[in-house]
């Protein structure tokens, strides 16, 4: 008898099943609807991490003290030598595995030997305790031709200005000495000025010819201390010294958006020459009375006065407002604007990863202990700058103040 004829194809006993009776039924009219997955949120790690890290500070951090003076050198003891310091320790070094490719890094490194070699009067006061001490000596060495002091004007206003700038003497000449464009007799002449006259902050028009003015601009040693020669005239016009109106770039690009001075102030149309009706007020070289026009070019060579500068000011005083700016919003984001020093640095850093012990432990195993340093914001816009140097400009322009907390060491806070 084959097998395939058993008696469970023959016989009638069939498996018991439920009752359509006794399967429950719902009345919610969502039942024939089509199920979601549930939506993650699409927040980043960081940002999470940024959160975490704000609620184990939700009440005010105690203060035992203020903290008047960061140095922790006790090598530094007059003001060359803190000027040194600073210019020495102002960037961090490039990481060896920091996802920074070739160009990236040429461009770092040329970035960093383009600033000139100078400091502010701000930085210098958060590294040495007593200001009167500190101005006496400044003095002293002005005086004595040690070091020279700059003048920055228009550069932010109230607290977040930035004060005057200090350079020694022998990097000055050594600028100087490397300036392109320069003939050597001029270089001799403008050195000599400077080593006669070492406490001045200005020097007069007259003592230098209208082409030793312009190249002078043009390298980046002298800026106009009035809005009649700018720099903006000397690149469109570098044939001649003509007078700026309050039309010029300079005054424009510091005025409030949509004010009268944004457009070129109330008189415009007559500091450009015309009387607004048609009619030009404007005379030609031949109306004029040549007494008169000699007159005019002896008292504007006498009255033109330029400030000293240095090449690539405006790329250092972009660089260091923009970090300062940088830090201020750290800060800002906080319940009450207040934060340890240790997670300041860490959020300055943009949680990279560390070298402890635990780190290499986590990396060797594979797990996530932070982004490349490449793809933070210190080496993207800020090109390595040190958080330590960024600290004692905000600490020495007033804009925060460190304090001992006695819990979780120092802490900084928005003034």
């Amino acid at each position: 008898m084959p097998l395939n004829f058993s008696a469970a194809h023959s016989s009638r006993i069939a498996k018991w099943s439920k009752q359509p009776l006794l399967k429950r039924s719902s009345s919610s009219p969502f039942n024939s609807m089509p199920r979601r997955k549930l939506i993650r949120s699409s927040r980043s790690t960081q940002e999470m991490a940024d959160d975490d890290d704000d609620d184990f500070f939700e009440d005010r951090l105690d203060e035992k003290g203020l903290v008047h003076c960061l140095n922790t050198d006790l090598s530094l003891r007059d003001v060359p030598q803190s000027i040194q310091h600073i210019h020495a320790h102002m960037f961090d070094p490039i990481p060896e595995r920091g996802g920074l490719n070739s160009t990236r890094i040429a461009e770092i490194l040329n970035f960093r030997k383009s600033l000139p070699p100078s400091v502010t009067l701000a930085h210098v006061h958060a590294l040495i305790g007593s200001p009167t001490t500190t101005e006496r000596e400044i003095a002293e060495l002005t005086k004595a031709g040690v070091i020279r002091k700059l003048v920055i004007p228009g550069r932010g206003t109230g607290a977040s200005s930035i004060s005057d700038g200090l350079i020694l003497s022998q990097d000055l000449e050594k600028l100087l000495k490397e300036a392109e464009g320069l003939d050597k007799i001029l270089k001799e002449k403008f050195w000599n000025f400077l080593k006669s006259f070492p406490m001045s902050l200005k020097i007069a028009g007259r003592l230098l010819t209208d082409s030793e003015c312009i190249a002078l601009m043009r390298a980046g040693f002298l800026t106009s201390a009035s809005p009649s020669l700018n720099s903006a005239n000397v690149f469109l016009c570098p044939n001649s010294t003509s007078s700026g109106t309050t039309t010029s770039l300079g005054n424009v690009s510091r005025a409030a958006s949509g004010s009268v001075a944004a457009v070129g102030g109330e008189g415009a149309i007559h500091g450009a020459g015309n009387t607004g009706k048609g009619g030009m007020i404007r005379r030609t070289s031949s109306q004029i009375d040549p007494s008169l026009k000699q007159e005019a070019s002896f008292l504007g060579q006498n009255e033109q006065e330029f400030h000293l500068a240095l090449p690539n000011t405006g790329q250092y005083l972009k660089l260091l407002a923009a970090a300062r700016s940088h830090v201020m919003a750290l800060l800002c984001k906080t319940s009450y604007r207040e934060l340890p020093v240790d997670l300041l640095r860490q959020r300055w850093e943009g949680g990279i990863a560390g070298d402890d012990p635990v780190t290499k432990a986590k990396k060797y195993r594979g797990e996530f202990t932070g982004v490349l340093p490449g793809r933070t914001r210190k080496w993207k816009q800020f090109f390595g700058l040190a958080f330590d140097w960024v600290l004692a400009e905000c600490l020495g322009a007033g804009l925060v103040e460190v304090f001992e907390t006695g819990s979780v060491g120092r802490a900084v806070r928005v003034i």
